[in-house]
């Protein structure tokens, strides 16, 4: 028997038992993160640089990029420690902390996803008003509630998860620290229900977001099929689309990993819904904007071309030809 305090580490779940496997799942940790990081960071630099994407959506879009890039920070590196060094382990503290910025980036991250759609349904269905409702300073307001409103959740769920005392040994079913998993370990019965009633009421909240982008989506699409030239509804379609497979690829795994049931429940189950929306989501997120977006892939390729073209002429370049 062992309780929170006199606990110093977690167990976290193993990808593999081979070293040639444990190995592999590093390198295949470090492609994803590197790519991540690139896709993420040149949406980043082309929202800021680029005056055409200083829009409403372009500043979420922004910001939706910070959060999926802060999910792969939090998770990720300490997978690839784990594999590369042979461990399993992370000390309390870390394990407090990575459950407090996962928590914090992925309420945020719906929370802007929510926005994004609110942002779609005016500018489709109230045209006239989209520059009212979505001025500079309402849509810093929204940006700065979605951040407020995941680090309330946050800290919330980390400070009354980690109050629990812990008796069920140390062991994680996952390969981060996640809320679910660590109630397992617990003995209270009270600070259980407690902890439940906080992800039911969040839960809810997420519901309620979930309806509120169907019940969005539905005006969308009728709208969009009133628009009578072709050109104009491919338009509208190409900048709901890519925002609607993000909020569905992300609320899909999420819902199924802690509403799925028990009877389905497994392992390698667990583990891959959970590296979907901790890790493949955050990184293909970028890629699905960017396929059907022509204003940001028209800034991307302008962007890398002229970094290219400075690259090639500069003195310091071995393609460099003085003129």
């Amino acid at each position: 028997m062992s309780n929170s305090s006199s606990l110093t580490q977690f167990l976290l779940l193993a990808f593999a038992d081979r070293r040639e496997l444990q190995l592999l799942h590093f390198w295949l940790f470090l492609a994803i993160s590197l790519a991540a990081l690139l896709a993420n960071g040149l949406i980043l630099s082309a929202v800021a640089c680029d005056h055409h994407l200083h829009t409403p959506m372009g500043f979420f879009l922004l910001n939706l990029s910070l959060t999926d890039l802060g999910c792969i920070c939090t998770t990720v590196p300490k997978a690839m420690h784990n594999s590369l060094w042979g461990t399993t382990t992370i000390s309390y503290m870390g394990c407090a902390a990575q459950l407090f910025f996962f928590a914090f980036f992925i309420s945020a991250e719906f929370s802007l996803l929510t926005i994004m759609c609110y942002d779609r349904y005016v500018a489709i269905c109230k045209p006239l008003h989209y520059g009212t409702l979505l001025g500079s300073r309402a849509c810093a307001h929204m940006a700065a509630a979605a951040w407020a409103t995941g680090f309330l959740s946050a800290l919330l769920h980390t400070a009354n998860t980690f109050s629990l005392p812990l008796c069920q040994g140390n062991a994680l079913g996952q390969f981060f620290c996640e809320i679910p998993h660590i109630l397992k370990l617990s003995c209270s019965h009270s600070g259980y229900l407690r902890e439940l009633g906080l992800i039911v009421f969040s839960a809810c909240l997420i519901f309620g977001g979930f309806v509120f982008i169907v019940f969005s989506y539905v005006q969308i699409f009728r709208a969009v099929l009133r628009i009578p030239s072709q050109q104009g509804r491919h338009k509208a379609f190409s900048t709901c689309l890519p925002h609607l497979a993000v909020v569905s690829l992300f609320i899909s795994t999420l819902f199924f990993a802690h509403l799925k049931p028990p009877s389905i429940s497994s392992p390698s189950l667990d583990l891959i819904v959970s590296l979907m929306y901790s890790v493949v989501s955050p990184t293909l997120n970028p890629c699905i904007y960017s396929l059907r977006n022509q204003e940001l892939k028209d800034a991307l390729r302008k962007m890398i071309t002229e970094c290219f073209s400075e690259a090639i002429n500069s003195p310091s370049s071995p393609c460099y030809v003085p003129h």
